[in-house]
């Protein structure tokens, strides 16, 4: 049961609080958000206080029990799987308000019975409900069911005895290059068909025949839209001016090798004494930034339509995982050394090519690492459909310990300078001075999803919002006119720019 205060009543609505004035006739209006919260984490739903002014209203007493009792029938018989809620009472300042405490469920996704699954499915995303598309809905269904999406059978696809053989040979040449001595280069074995049947990588169909797994497609490559990750480098600590932009793809440990690369070819190196030797060293520690990109492929949602995204900016390095936590992760478990595996078949390969070490181990290190550079602690946001992690840099002189980092930076870091500079006066350009002093709810939501993914389409921000197509049109338009927001690129491979006065 949750007790709630004047103080916590006027902070307003969050990720796991919703006002209502009153119990809307429509139950429609507040069952979106019982399904996200039983979607989720879990949360309630408040009624008597004014979403806008928190002022508590509260319900008549001579209603508040025939309104608890419209409230549990209502969402019993409006969601399925049937939720059960706790419906309780609370007096503050001699007035009833009505809690209905949801938790989070265990038999997700749960949906609008009359809407269909396809689209009675809502999360919880900034403190809003929102559409879960057909992506994330099959995501729930895999993780509550204990599944993994990258063993699932890809009948449609074949792969020859060929095919299979050279993946194994390139994995093991792999695991050699990333061993870290010469006795865990000699426990390297070779891998063959059954070990990657017993991973996942491969499955065997009813007549026998053996076909790849969506881990074997990802593994190798071979969806070209989402296996792959986006690198981006930034001037400022926006993302309105782009310096340089990569995006990789082939296989993932390629991939993830070539995003580790582009960091440190974009990061401050500098040098400090070690005895009388002169040792190079990185402004952010390489070995936790290779393991969380590592670790950001490993738990990537495979099932969204968007990508991995490495970004370096001036004060930062912020990596995203599409995907958020898994069911039963917290961001203070993770610290801890918790983890979940959301891609298995995918940990077992990572694994042999000596790629990761101690399952869960990558955070705590992390923290202690950052800490050892004398650096500000890690940043984890948990995005509800993604996860980002923030490394921040000293944006003063990179100062290491009592050593100052060498004034002279690598060629590449003289390059990205003079694009730095070239691209000052386009940056000028597209700030505008008339921004707008009050920005309306509607534009605030759609800028809130392309802050997020600012590679989104039209169509998957009406799908968020639950809004026509032609109304995110005119919105956008409206934004754009306004200097609010522009497109970089074509319709279909560009992305939008918010403008960094916003």
């Amino acid at each position: 049961m949750i007790i709630l205060t004047i103080e916590e009543i006027q902070a307003g609505e969050s990720k796991n609080v919703e006002f209502k004035v009153q119990r809307p006739k429509d139950s429609i209006k507040y069952m979106k958000t019982v399904v996200a919260f039983s979607n989720g984490d879990g949360g309630c739903i408040i009624f008597g206080i004014d979403d806008r002014s928190h002022e508590i209203v509260g319900i008549p007493k001579e209603k508040v029990f025939s309104e608890i009792d419209a409230i549990t029938t209502a969402i019993s018989d409006t969601c399925e799987p049937i939720i059960i809620p706790d419906v309780y009472l609370q007096t503050i300042d001699d007035k009833t308000i009505i809690i209905a405490e949801i938790s989070a469920g265990k038999q997700r996704p749960y949906y609008i019975k009359s809407m269909g699954i396809n689209e009675g499915t809502f999360i919880r995303v900034s403190g809003t409900s929102r559409h879960a598309d057909r992506e994330l809905t099959a995501e729930m269904y895999y993780e509550d069911e204990g599944r993994s999406y990258d063993k699932v059978i890809c009948r449609d696809k074949t792969v020859t005895d060929e095919e299979i053989e050279e993946l194994c040979h390139q994995m093991k040449e792999v695991a050699i290059t990333n061993a870290k001595s010469e006795t865990q280069k000699e426990a390297v074995k070779d891998v063959t068909k059954n070990v990657l049947l017993s991973w996942g990588l491969l499955a065997e169909a009813e007549d026998g025949s053996i076909h790849p797994t969506n881990g074997y497609v990802f593994l190798l490559g071979k969806d070209c839209f989402l296996s792959q990750i986006q690198c981006g480098m930034f001037k400022g600590n926006t993302r309105a001016v782009f310096v340089d932009k990569r995006e990789y793809d082939g296989p993932l440990w390629k991939q993830i090798d070539d995003a580790f690369k582009f960091v440190l070819r974009n990061i401050h190196l500098g040098a400090r004494l070690n005895g009388i030797y002169r040792q190079d060293i990185y402004e952010l520690p390489p070995d936790s930034i290779r393991e969380l990109i590592i670790n950001a492929v490993m738990n990537c949602s495979f099932l969204q339509s968007s990508h991995i995204q490495v970004a370096i900016y001036d004060n930062r390095l912020e990596i995203t995982s599409p995907g958020g936590l898994m069911p039963g992760v917290t961001l203070d478990k993770m610290k801890e050394g918790y983890s979940k595996i959301r891609n298995r078949a995918l940990a077992h390969a990572f694994s042999y090519m000596n790629l990761i070490e101690a399952w869960g181990s990558g955070i705590p290190k992390l923290m202690k690492n950052m800490r050892d550079y004398g650096l500000l602690e890690p940043e984890f946001l948990d995005m509800e459909t993604a996860l980002r992690i923030n490394l921040y840099r000293n944006i003063e002189n990179v100062q290491l310990g009592t050593t100052q980092v060498a004034q002279g930076t690598t060629q590449v870091a003289q390059d990205t300078t003079q694009a730095t500079q070239d691209t000052t006066q386009a940056a000028q350009n597209i700030i505008q001075d008339d921004i707008p002093t009050v920005i309306g709810d509607e534009d605030k939501k759609i800028l809130e999803i392309i802050k997020i993914n600012p590679y989104t389409s039209q169509r998957e921000i009406a799908k968020a919002l639950d809004w026509k197509i032609d109304r995110v049109k005119y919105y956008l338009k409206k934004m754009k006119r306004e200097g609010i927001v522009r497109r970089v690129g074509s319709s279909q491979k560009g992305y939008w720019e918010v403008n960094p006065k916003i």
